[in-house]
């Protein structure tokens, strides 16, 4: 059982696993807190005293452990006597003391050949040592702590802290782990802190910490342990569990996608004229620069040493996803490295080493246009290239075109917008790709991620379909060009006219060449004596001589060729001179009062209804309109009742159906009343268009006629259509369609459209219909291709079929089977509903019967045209001999390990279903071992754990009938070789040991491949491998230490791997010692000295008078060198004007109190043992006061 619980950690521990003979060891812990309990214990003894060795012998060479709390840490102590006689005479002969060793010296974990800074590093690490064990339980804390001594280093060290081989560390740091670092400017020691938060039993494991500064690298491993849990792949295993990321990683990988094309391949295969269409097709920006590189991928690999599989010659991603690339080396323990483009790949959050067994990865995460390059993989002094191919996902259209119709000469802009900035499309009309031609016709706009076509001036001619394509779709819209609308400048107005006066209509439109028909309540109006029409340029004139109570009505001016009018209305004002009363009764002035068909006003629903009726009666009376028994009133904004001296107004806006029935106008004053009835009709729009069918590119439409239609006859129809995403309605005619059936024409298929209709009549346009229910144009497919029978009994039929080859824009719904017999007319469907398969079983069918089959494949419009068999098929079974097809890699021995499961599948034809037997070396099968299942198409022999008795030869017969096949299939089971026999030393000489061995009796079922040799110091009792696979049976074991004795033992190796125990040596071979006596190297002594130099010159200046001057330069030179300064090539060393100074290399000249006499040239000269050099410059002096 381990320490219960506790909150004391080790946070840091220091230990010195190794020592010299007569040397001393200490041993240090630190704790999280200062009053804990901590026991120390060698060879699991516990100990009284603090771990302080004084002078360390052999005997101290063993396990140590120190125990706070729940924490844990054990070491070993070495002691090397080797080492110990070459210190001290090492020492001895530089006249050293030796009871003070050097502090490098006493570090015993470097090696003799081991770089300065490694030495430095573990003499100042704090807490680390080569290969440390930590106890610790779950939910506590532990610190890791590194120091480096950085007082020989120019820049400050690169420190990583790895889990496992690969895993950084680094980019895992958050809420169970953090990084720290300090430094102290005084001693110039770095110090690098790990600290693991709240454990758990995933962050067990191996632990790797490196620190490097240029040539100098050095690094330490510890082990963590923690109990109370054991790792798994759960996502609560912890941040730090590799583990559990590498069996994510697997899972991920072995979920199957379906296959990406090769850009690769594809333009290795493709003629050089299809390069750019492929680019555009896949999102090739740089095409020129991947040409190039495909240009330079080698075809044929050599044969390598180093790798067992290498890179593939290229690879493709697509953007934002992620790419694994893997190798296998023929050496686990190979380092390797990555180059991108030459240059060498650090890990980081995107790019992560991994390494499984033999088998190297590096992942990319994320990739981008920048991953796009050459990557090379180095193992030693061999490589391996490929070339990555970042495709960028395809573009789509997420703002599609619009269907336009614009009047000739009108600027056309059609707009899409794409998913990515800057990406390329292309524009088509009618199929035709549009280019920048000579007279600019077409302009090609790009604004983010928004493109636009632009026309300037359309004409009649770019009437058509518009594509704009991308590699990730299409959008297509129809522009129509009408001629100009026809503007109208001055409208008819109404009219008030008295009798004998004259009544002039006069309307201006925009166009001098339209005519016009003019009518009177929807009659043509004619010429005559007191009527004229006129037409001079854009004006037309109604005009209308001695005015008659019979004028009065509307009038209507209609241009020839568009579908709109102006009306407006004359108002008869009959003027009475009579000598009346003061009071007289109202009256209403009509000229029909209600009861003839004169007094019905027709409106077309949806425009203004506006009755006017003249009234008289002293005093003025009072006016009330009735509809039925319903007093009218203003009561909602569409009706609107005015009264005027002379008249009264009733208006309503836009009127509509429930507008229309008998009106009444009833005026009153103290006189009397008077009464008339008004009938309103108004003309309905036409119902609601019902599509009847569609076609590829059309649809057939019909409506009804509208109830009313207003007293006046309907004229024809005006249709409009749209998409249904969209808000803009196109005219599909401009003159009035006399049917109630019309079929549209050019359509896109695929997209959904709406349709809507307006009745015409001589009055106008009535108001559109309700839209239509939403279609989409669609075609049929084509009829399904290559039916043919796959099997046959006698009473089922197998078929199968290909896909329609055009499919259109519609999804396939399925497809439908029917059957016949042969001379008959009646099909019959096979099943009920579609099948979404390209293959069906037809059941019970009459045996002998001739039948007839076909498929058709159905979609939103409907079925296709059916494809049917060359001729009729007999409903009879066809004998088929039986025969077994034995897979290629059972063809030859079948070879596996004891305990395997043997899954053997071997498929065969025959019909009838054949009698199958197994046998294996001519006896029947054990079914308590061996299982056989069978089908119509394949056998299965299963064996659930393999054993040595299970190996030999099987056979498998079919039989139908009088005829039959066979076949055979060996397998093999495997197992570990057995240990070696009768391992003897044959000779001992110098460092040499010669051994003999004999093979062992089981060799496990296959051949020995080798042996593993290992040897052991009898001191130690650590083993170690001189050969791992050895192919003969006696060897010369070489480099042994003298003064040691060692033991040897023998593993045998075959496929399977090791025998479970080895062969051990009987005798032990001991190295005899020779003497020898240490010579201490001679070194050559190095010349330092170095000529004089000024390293910065003196440099001219301009001074005032009465005022100090100095005058500076740098000099260098080995010994120092003597200066002298000069003016004017004369010696001022002496003069007291001037004072000359000296400090690390920098001279100064100071000139007191300069006056004119002081300027000239001055001079300094640097002479040592080397050699001299001279530096001067000019002074001059300026005036105080000018």
């Amino acid at each position: 059982t381990h320490p219960s619980l506790s909150s004391l950690n080790i946070c840091q521990e220091t230990k010195d696993t190794g020592g010299r003979g007569r040397g001393n060891s200490g041993f240090e812990t630190e704790t999280g807190k200062p009053d804990a309990k901590v026991r120390r214990q060698s060879n699991t003894k516990d100990l009284a005293s603090a771990l302080t060795i004084q002078a360390v012998t052999k005997k101290d060479g063993t396990a140590y452990a120190v125990i706070a709390g729940g924490s844990k840490v054990k070491f070993d102590l070495k002691v090397k006597e080797k080492e110990v006689m070459e210190e001290v005479k090492l020492e001895e002969a530089q006249g050293g003391d030796p009871a003070a060793p050097d502090p490098a010296a006493t570090d015993t974990l470097a090696p003799a050949e081991a770089p300065p800074f490694m030495q430095a590093i573990h003499k100042d690490v704090m807490g680390m040592s080569r290969h440390v064990s930590l106890l610790l339980c779950p939910g506590e804390n532990i610190n890791f702590v590194a120091k480096v001594n950085a007082a020989s280093l120019l820049k400050k060290p690169t420190i990583k802290w790895f889990k496992g081989k690969w895993m950084d560390l680094a980019s895992k740091s958050g809420k169970n782990l953090q990084l720290k670092e300090l430094y102290d400017r005084n001693s110039k020691v770095y110090t690098f802190e790990m600290q693991i938060i709240a454990a758990k039993p995933s962050f067990a494991g191996a632990y790797r910490c490196e620190v490097s500064s240029r040539d100098k690298f050095d690094s330490c491993n510890f082990d963590l342990t923690v109990h109370g849990g054991s790792v798994d792949g759960s996502e609560e295993a912890g941040e730090l569990d590799f583990s559990a990321l590498l069996k994510k990683s697997a899972s991920k990988s072995q979920v199957k996608s379906e296959p990406d094309e090769d850009v690769w391949e594809i333009l290795q295969k493709a003629p050089a004229s299809e390069y750019e269409k492929i680019a555009f097709q896949y999102g090739i920006t740089d095409l020129r620069g991947m040409l190039k590189r495909l240009k330079k991928m080698k075809k044929e690999e050599k044969k390598s040493e180093a790798f067992l599989k290498k890179l593939d010659p290229a690879y493709q991603v697509e953007k934002g996803h992620k790419m694994k690339l893997c190798i296998e080396v023929a050496n686990e323990d190979v380092d390797v490295k990555w180059l991108k483009n030459g240059q060498e790949i650090q890990s980081t959050g995107r790019y992560i080493f991994e390494s499984v067994g033999n088998k190297r990865y590096l992942t990319i995460n994320h990739c981008s246009l920048s991953d796009d390059a050459t990557y090379t993989c180095v193992v030693g002094n061999e490589k391996c290239t490929t070339e990555l191919f970042v495709k960028e996902p395809p573009v789509t259209i997420t703002s599609h075109l619009e269907d336009q119709m614009v009047m000739k000469g009108e600027r056309v802009e059609l707009e899409c917008e794409v998913s990515e900035e800057g990406a390329t499309v292309k524009w088509e009309k009618d199929g035709v790709e549009l280019t920048r031609d000579e007279s600019f016709k077409y302009r090609f706009k790009k604004d983010g991620r928004k493109h636009v076509l632009i026309i300037n001036e359309a004409t009649k001619e770019d009437c058509g379909h518009y594509t704009v394509k991308t590699n990730g779709g299409e959008s297509m819209a129809e522009l129509m060009v009408s001629e100009k609308e026809l503007e109208v400048y001055q409208n008819i107005a109404d009219l008030t006219v008295k009798a004998k006066d004259e009544a002039v209509f006069k309307c201006e439109v925009s166009d001098e060449t339209v005519k016009g028909i003019w009518y009177k309540n929807g009659v043509e109006v004619k010429a005559d004596a007191r009527t004229h029409i006129t037409h001079i340029g854009r004006i037309h004139k109604l005009t209308i001589d001695d005015v008659k109570p019979e004028d009065q009505g509307d009038y209507t001016f209609v241009p020839e060729g568009y579908a709109f009018n102006l009306s407006a209305k004359l108002n008869f004002l009959e003027v009475k001179i009579d000598y009346v009363p003061r009071q007289d009764p109202p009256k209403i002035h009509l000229d029909c009062m209600g009861h003839t068909a004169d007094s019905t006003i027709v409106v077309v629903a949806g425009n203004k209804l506006r009755l006017d009726v003249p009234i008289t009666g002293d005093p003025a009376p009072t006016v009330v309109w009735t509809k039925g028994e319903k007093v009218m009133t203003e009561g909602d904004g569409r009706l609107h009742v005015e009264s005027t001296k002379g008249h009264c107004i009733f208006t309503i806006e836009g009127a509509d159906k429930q507008d229309e029935g008998l009106y009444s106008v009833i005026v009153r004053n103290p006189a009397g009343e008077d009464k008339a009835d008004i009938n309103v009709k108004v003309v309905d729009p036409p119902s609601a268009p019902r599509i009847l069918s569609v076609g590829e590119d059309s649809c057939v439409v019909q409506w009804d006629p509208p109830k009313s239609d207003g007293g006046n006859p309907i004229i024809g129809y005006v249709l409009e259509r749209k998409k249904k995403k969209s808000y803009r309605w196109m005219r599909l005619n401009f003159d009035p369609y006399t049917d109630t059936t019309y079929e549209a024409k050019r359509m896109i298929e695929g997209v959904e459209y709406e349709m809507r209709v307006y009745a015409v009549n001589a009055i106008g346009m009535s108001c559109h219909s309700a839209a239509s229910q939403p279609f989409i144009p669609v075609a049929p497919t084509s009829e399904p291709v290559g039916l043919c029978v796959d099997d046959i009994s006698d009473t089922t039929v197998s078929l199968k079929w290909r896909t329609p080859e055009h499919l259109g824009s519609s999804e396939l719904d399925g497809y439908g089977v029917e059957y016949c017999k042969e001379g008959s007319d009646e099909w019959v469907p096979a099943f009920e509903g579609l099948t979404e398969r390209t293959s069906v079983i037809i059941r019970d069918l009459p045996t002998g019967e001739k039948m007839q089959f076909r498929v058709r494949a159905y979609n939103m419009a409907g079925p296709s045209a059916p494809t049917s068999l060359a001729q009729a098929v007999t409903i009879r079974e066809i004998m088929q001999k039986p025969k077994i097809w034995i897979p290629r890699n059972l063809r030859q021995t079948l070879i596996k390990k004891v305990e395997e499961t043997i899954n053997l599948v071997i498929p065969f034809q025959g019909k009838p279903r054949p009698v199958i037997t197994w046998s294996k070396d001519g006896e029947h099968l054990n079914p308590k071992q061996v299982s056989v299942r069978n089908s119509d198409t394949d056998t299965i022999l299963f064996i659930r754990k393999s054993e040595r008795k299970d190996s030999g030869k099987y056979e498998v017969k079919l039989q139908i009938e009088n005829v039959e096949d066979t076949a055979s299939i060996s397998i093999q089971i495997v197992d570990l070789p057995g240990s070696p026999e009768k391992l003897k030393i044959m000779d001992v000489w110098g460092f040499n040991v010669a051994l003999e061995w004999k093979p062992p009796k089981d060799n496990g079922n296959c051949e020995i491949t080798g042996y593993m040799v290992q040897k052991a110091d009898k001191k130690t009792m650590e083993w170690y491998t001189v050969y791992e696979l050895y192919r003969r049976t006696n060897c010369v074991v070489a480099d042994l230490i003298m003064g040691n004795e060692y033991i040897f033992r023998i593993y045998a190796v075959n496929m399977v791997g090791l025998s479970l125990e080895p062969c051990f040596s009987a005798d032990s071979a001991y190295i005899q010692k020779t003497g020898f006596e240490y010579k201490p190297p001679t070194y050559k002594e190095h010349d330092f000295s170095e000529v004089p130099k000024f390293t910065h010159p003196l440099v001219s200046r301009s001074v005032i008078a009465g005022y100090n001057a100095t005058l500076s330069c740098s000099v260098r030179g080995i010994p120092k060198p003597k200066v002298t300064w000069y003016k004017n090539k004369m010696d001022i060393s002496n003069e007291a004007k001037y004072r000359m100074f000296s400090r690390q290399g920098v001279l100064t000249l100071e000139i007191r109190k300069p006056c004119s006499f002081d300027g000239g040239v001055y001079m300094c000269k640097a002479v040592n043992a080397s050699g001299e050099d001279v530096v001067e410059c000019k002074l001059e002096i300026r005036r105080k006061y000018p």
